[in-house]
């Protein structure tokens, strides 16, 4: 179990983009500084939310794809498991 996966999901900003991608997969980097600051009333830069996602995509929680000039980022809940199969709730 990685190390990353803990950090990526300590971080309360980092949680509320997790759940922006449940909601809706699949955002650019201005959608998700939109809705952030919409429905959490987090203010932060659009530089502070892409280095939140580069933790994330290093936990290997957001993949992103790029299509022409916009990144797209995407939810992998994959490394969850890990935590599941580490301590079964049954």
């Amino acid at each position: 179990m990685s190390e990353a996966l803990f950090k990526a999901l300590a971080d309360a900003t980092r949680r509320a983009i997790l759940d922006e991608l449940t909601d809706r997969n699949d955002q650019t980097l201005f959608e998700i500084c939109t809705r952030l600051a919409m429905k959490h009333g987090l203010g932060s830069s659009r530089q502070a939310i892409s280095q939140h996602l580069a933790v994330l995509e290093e936990a290997g929680l957001v993949t992103t794809r790029r299509e022409g000039r916009y990144k797209y980022h995407h939810l992998d809940t994959t490394p969850l498991r890990s935590i599941v199969e580490r301590w079964p709730t049954e």
